[in-house]
């Protein structure tokens, strides 16, 4: 039978920035096919800590109305609830009309 090791309680996670920009405190990380946001700020080739749990306010794009619980995707500006070609980023935790240019999110985790 495998065994497994407990490391950490997964609310954030070690994040190595593989680019040569800085993140900075409250940036939206892409995580493969899923978002974190960044916790602390991050410079180009450091590890910090990237948020996985939680609910943030982050920018809306497009002009759509977002009920709350629906499935949203960022699509490297903002969020929306279009999936193609976008990141899963959770699910809009409050509604969000279509005039209003941030949205609550409840993170994938």
């Amino acid at each position: 039978m495998a065994k497994a090791t407990y490391v950490q309680k997964g609310e954030t996670l070690d994040y190595k920035n593989g680019t040569e920009t800085a993140i900075a405190a409250g940036d939206v990380v892409v995580l493969d096919s899923r978002i974190g946001i960044a916790a602390d700020n991050i410079a180009a080739g450091d590890t910090g800590a990237v948020h996985v749990v939680g609910v943030f306010k982050i920018a809306k794009t497009g002009t759509a109305a977002i009920a709350m619980g629906k499935a949203v995707y960022f699509d490297g500006t903002g969020i929306t609830s279009t999936a193609t070609s976008n990141t899963a980023a959770g699910y809009a935790a409050a509604a969000a009309g279509a005039s209003d240019t941030s949205i609550l999110v409840k993170l994938l985790g």
